[in-house]
């Protein structure tokens, strides 16, 4: 769901996808290739939100700001199942991981992967490639080339999931029983670990 405020109308670019049960309100600014999972809020009633092309916003994610705040996701920034990002700046091509917060004024460096549950204090500012953890959030190495490839190869992922979701996704009344001819889906991601067994 799109919703004005104050004559401010969201803006999304076609090839993104926000999904229904998401809820993005006012001066909002969605670039290409965008994805908005369900139960994600994205609520610029009191400044503007930018997210550039690439970037996605996953399943019960919330995105605000203190009034008089405007804040920029950065190209294929990527913000795991239920983070928050309240009044913070994403760098190019960084990961915050699943039920993160990022307070107000803080910056993400291009390229940083942010671990799950992590808490970033107001007005941290993380810089370019660190892995970051805890709470209170500590910088505790760099990350290596090998990272940030696995990175961005689960990011495109979520790069095409809007087309995907465009062609295929629709609401269904569902099945009662497993059909037996029911096909195994493709395994195109592992995990960090496995990505790089030798």
């Amino acid at each position: 769901m799109t919703y004005s405020f104050k004559g401010f109308i969201p803006v999304v670019h076609e090839s993104s996808f926000v999904h229904p049960l998401a809820a993005v309100t006012g001066n909002v600014i969605i670039g290409k290739q965008c994805y908005i999972g369900p139960g994600a809020a994205i609520r610029a009633d009191w400044g503007q939100i930018i997210l550039e092309d690439g970037v996605n916003v996953q399943e019960n994610c919330t995105i605000h700001m203190f009034p008089g705040k405007s804040i920029t996701l950065k190209e294929s920034a990527h913000v795991g199942h239920g983070a928050i990002i309240h009044g913070a700046n994403l760098g190019r091509n960084c990961l915050i991981g699943m039920n993160s917060v990022i307070m107000d004024d803080a910056e993400i460096g291009d390229e940083s992967i942010v671990g799950a549950m992590t808490f970033v204090k107001a007005e941290t500012k993380i810089p370019k490639r660190s892995l970051v953890v805890g709470n209170p959030a500590k910088v505790i190495k760099q990350v290596s080339d090998e990272m940030i490839a696995w990175k961005t190869k689960g990011t495109a992922l979520y790069q095409q999931l809007p087309a995907d979701c465009h062609e295929t996704l629709k609401e269904v009344e569902p099945l009662r029983a497993v059909p037996k001819d029911r096909p195994a889906q493709d395994e195109v991601y592992k995990t960090l670990r496995d990505a790089f067994k030798k």
